[in-house]
């Protein structure tokens, strides 16, 4: 075993059993930031009971809610943009296995989240997703592709329902009804 193989599991363990239930905030964010590496933005917080599959790879914009017991796999890059919404135990699962392969060799794909999204409590969006500015995935969906800005997607797999309204998120405007 190499010393480097050890040292990064050691430090997803303390990382996942440990500092992810750990009351205080600052205490997760400090580690995360500086021992797992994850690129978090001012005003971004994750909630306890998270958890990660690796260092790195993570990247989360300012003022960005991700709540409790979510899973970021984070074996290929996890971008999170600005302002977005993650509900309870979320799946962001960028590894996988090819079935189209003879062997069903593993692989992994990004997932990006841009600015203002919301993901709905134990959704799940597999690798090479993703979901465009200010769009909504509903709860207990699973997002298998990419979608469009502002829209709405439900099931299983998610499709489209609806555009979503969202001059007010901007300042433009009052909300629609």
């Amino acid at each position: 075993m190499k010393p480097r193989w050890i040292y990064s599991e050691c430090k997803i363990y303390v990382c996942n059993f440990i500092v992810s239930y750990i009351p205080i905030l600052l205490v997760r964010l400090f580690y995360y930031r500086y021992i797992m590496r994850y690129g978090i933005g001012k005003g971004s917080c994750i909630g306890r009971g998270c958890k990660f599959n690796g260092s790195g790879l993570l990247s989360i914009g300012e003022n960005t809610v991700i709540n409790e017991y979510c899973r970021l796999d984070n074996r290929a890059s996890i971008v999170i943009g600005s302002n977005v919404i993650i509900a309870p135990e979320v799946k962001l699962m960028t590894a996988d296995h090819d079935m189209n392969h003879p062997q069903c060799k593993g692989r992994e794909r990004g997932i990006v989240l841009e600015d203002f999204v919301l993901v709905g409590a134990a959704a799940m969006v597999l690798g090479g997703a993703q979901m465009k500015k200010g769009s909504v995935l509903v709860a207990h969906s699973l997002l298998t592709k990419s979608t469009e800005a502002f829209g709405v997607y439900q099931g299983l797999p998610a499709v489209y329902q609806r555009q979503r309204a969202h001059d007010h998120a901007y300042g433009k405007g009052q909300p629609t009804q």
